[in-house]
């Protein structure tokens, strides 16, 4: 009856059953168009999504949850805010006249250091963080349990009158924003975060420096007197002052010791290694105290310092003291001068007189010190400068030494002695 009627009203107006049949086509396939386009537009988005990485992944996540949030909530927080903040006072601390307010402090440590031994202080960045409970601030609400804030909200509410009370000075960070979080749980806890740069004193003892280890404290209260203090162990890395310091001084005193290879009468040569050799310890001594606040007690870098300075400073006395009695040898008093003179006016034959450098050598002299010597006058001093001297009982309990083998003892003593004491002082500073 329907495709009758409808084929009558067709009739009536002019068009054929055929005609209506191929409309009625027509209009299923642009549908079945629109369907087809729909899905295709559907599958791409989602393969678009799929293709999108794991950092991708918060956005899409962060951006479903927005769409999921009905705008309802935003409103909530909204008017959760304007009813805490209505009648709040945020000069007065949580239960004031009823309780104390007990307030957990939190560090976490981005970095520390340097340390500054001649200020006497370290710097550290940390988080601070603390959290107390402010009944004031409770409020009821099913979807929304924690309100996260930014710095805005910092300045409405009370917060901890905490301070440091061994900072020298103290920043905040504020780039891009303040660097600071505010998050108020349903219950009225609250956690207060903030970014903190501060320039802590701590008291070095250097008595070991730069082998030294330290324990800073950072001291923390708050006006109620309540003192908490947290304690850092620090030690030093002494790889700066090794290349700066210890080489060069180890250095210069091993190159003080090529002068016992060069000859005694090379006179310019050994005094100007001498020369250079004090002068360079004196700069290395200087620059190290650069690093050092003024104290009044040796440190274990002075002490190495210093020791080298004498080794440096021995090694020229050594040349010294060899070029005197060397040249007193040579060169004849002039009590052995009236001698000869008396001794050849008596018939002796003269001996002829050779120059040596700017001294006298006297062929005679031998002779004639040989009997001061035995007669015990003359020969009063340390060294011994004839074999004859060493026999005899006023010579008995001492040491001789032959003035002319004074570099060939150095060449011993010296490089023994001075890797005794590194040995002592590594093993004590060290390890003891």
């Amino acid at each position: 009856m329907g495709a009758e009627a409808a084929a009558a009203a067709a009739a009536r107006a002019g068009v054929s059953v055929c005609e209506l049949r191929t409309a009625r086509a027509g209009k299923m396939t642009r549908r079945l168009a629109v369907i087809l386009f729909t899905l295709l537009l559907a599958r791409g988005a989602r393969s678009d999504l799929l293709d999108y990485g794991d950092d991708d992944e918060d956005l899409h996540d962060t951006a479903v949850n927005q769409m999921l949030v009905p705008r309802s909530h935003q409103e909530d927080a909204t008017r959760i805010l304007n009813n805490l903040l209505r009648e709040y006072d945020k000069t007065l601390r949580p239960d004031i006249g009823e309780k104390p307010t007990v307030i957990d402090v939190g560090i976490y440590v981005n970095s520390i250091g340097p340390v500054s031994s001649i200020d006497m202080e370290y710097q550290i960045d940390i988080i601070f963080a603390q959290t107390w409970v402010d009944t004031r601030l409770r409020y009821n609400s099913s979807s929304m349990r924690i309100l996260t804030l930014n710095s805005n909200m910092v300045g409405l509410i009370w917060l901890p009158d905490t301070i440091f009370r061994n900072s020298k000075n103290a920043d905040s960070h504020w780039i891009t924003t303040p660097n600071q979080l505010l998050r108020i749980w349903n219950n009225g806890k609250i956690l207060y975060t903030l970014r903190m740069t501060i320039n802590a004193e701590c008291q070095l003892h250097l008595h070991n420096f730069p082998m030294d280890e330290h324990s800073c404290p950072l001291v923390f209260s708050s006006c109620d007197y309540v003192l908490m203090t947290v304690y850092f162990d620090l030690s030093r890395r002494m790889g700066y002052f090794t290349i700066q310091t210890y080489i060069p001084c180890i250095l210069t005193v091993v190159l003080s010791w090529v002068s016992f290879w060069i000859k005694s009468d090379a006179t310019p040569a050994r005094t100007a290694l001498g020369i250079t050799t004090v002068l360079t310890m004196t700069t290395l001594s200087t620059v190290a105290r650069n690093s050092l606040p003024r104290v009044s007690y040796v440190t274990a870098m002075d002490l190495f310092v210093t020791v080298c300075f004498l080794f440096v400073f021995a090694a020229m006395i050594e040349y010294a003291m060899l070029n005197y009695y060397s040249y007193s040898i040579r060169r004849p008093p002039p009590k052995m001068q009236r001698m000869a003179y008396s001794s050849l006016n008596a018939g002796r034959p003269h001996r002829s007189v050779m120059p040596m450098g700017n001294s006298l050598f006297w062929h005679d002299y031998d002779d004639n010190c040989l009997y001061e010597c035995l007669d015990g006058k003359d020969c009063k001093s340390f060294f011994c400068c004839y074999e004859e001297c060493k026999e005899g009982g006023w010579r008995r309990g001492r040491i001789h030494v032959n003035i002319r083998e004074l570099d060939s003892y150095s060449r011993v003593f010296f490089p023994t002695s001075f890797l005794l004491f590194n040995i002592v002082y590594w093993v004590s500073y060290l390890y003891l």
